[in-house]
């Protein structure tokens, strides 16, 4: 069986922390041929860690290499739209870190350009592999919670904006934490409702903290000259179905503690994460189910391994770009209602 060799675009935190490590474990499946970078010396350190036996500056020049056939872009959010273009028609299949743009225009020319070359594009949205989350899949895929009409999603952090990186940058991120972990916790609520298709959202985004000297920061000091985004969101979005669901993220407000969770209502029951629960009434009795044993998952490296595992079989990958738009698509509406004081239509 013949190696899929692998080339990752960005080889910072996000590359060294999780992709290369999932290409890694699947050594007698993948190989990892280049690493790239803007920082050269980025590029080679993490070549030398995971064995890429080349490194690059300019990802046109890697893109050239026949023996690769997968690209990881794991750079910034607004330079996924134009290497993954660029991959795609060098006939490349494509992992793109989340969010799968800058906003739903970029992320669409990324679809268009994957269906026109024939080749996959998948998004990073690994939240949707966690254990806790396919158990409740399950559960719902054998009709145990009915009709699920309203789902609220909560990626919050009580003081976490990082202090490194571009994350406090507009123009390099398009925003703050409802595009960096919110769209996390949106997508697999999303997931788990079933994907309906959303049809408008109304939200309002806050700016508190980012900017104001002496906030405590535990992930690091960050400089509030320079901090562009939002530190605090909320969005109500509406679907096709008649069910609606609320997502709010922040990288810094005043709560007990940090949560990332979803909270699902159905006809039948209603379910939870962190930790997991299910609600439901049988008999005229009302049950909490917890599960006693949920199998440890590397969602990164599951991510991973179901690219390749696509690749191989000439299948569908589980996270498609199209997927990923729509959730861009709730998010991009959730900042437009923010700026324009009300409900948008998602089209």
């Amino acid at each position: 069986m013949a190696k899929i060799g692998v080339g990752v675009i960005g080889s910072g935190g996000i590359a060294r922390a999780a992709h290369l490590p999932g290409y890694a474990a699947l050594k007698d499946e993948v190989e990892i041929i280049a690493c790239c970078d803007l920082d050269e010396k980025a590029a080679r350190e993490a070549a030398e860690k995971f064995g890429a036996k080349k490194v690059f500056k300019d990802y046109r020049d890697m893109l050239a290499l026949k023996n690769i056939q997968a690209v990881s872009v794991c750079t910034p959010n607004f330079m996924h739209k134009t290497p993954t273009i660029a991959a795609l028609k060098a006939g490349k299949h494509v992992l793109c870190e989340k969010p799968i743009a800058m906003n739903a225009t970029e992320g669409a020319a990324m679809c268009r350009t994957a269906k026109e070359t024939g080749m996959k594009l998948m998004v990073g949205l690994n939240n949707r592999f966690r254990s806790d989350v396919q158990a409740l899949k399950r559960q719902i895929d054998a009709e145990k919670f009915g009709e699920i009409y309203y789902a609220r999603a909560q990626a919050l952090r009580r003081r976490g904006i990082p202090g490194w990186g571009v994350f406090g940058d507009k123009e390099k991120q398009g925003g703050g934490p409802l595009v960096d972990i919110g769209v996390h916790a949106l997508d697999l609520t999303w997931y788990l409702m079933g994907m309906p298709k959303p049809i408008a959202a109304s939200g309002k985004t806050y700016t508190k903290f980012g900017t104001r000297d002496g906030v405590v920061g535990l992930m690091g000091q960050w400089d509030p000259k320079t901090f562009t985004v939002e530190d605090f969101a909320v969005g109500f979005i509406r679907f096709d179905n008649g069910a609606t669901a609320i997502v709010e993220s922040s990288f810094c407000a005043n709560i007990g503690k940090d949560l990332f969770t979803t909270a699902l209502f159905g006809t039948s029951g209603g379910g939870q994460l962190s930790p997991i629960q299910i609600f439901t009434e049988e008999n005229g009795t009302l049950f909490d189910v917890t599960p006693v044993h949920l199998p440890e998952v590397k969602t990164h490296h599951r991510e991973i391994e179901l690219f390749i595992e696509a690749i191989r079989n000439d299948t569908e990958v589980p996270v498609p770009g199209e997927q990923a738009l729509e959730v861009m698509k709730m998010l991009d509406a959730i900042y437009e209602s923010s700026e324009r004081d009300r409900e948008v239509e998602i089209r």
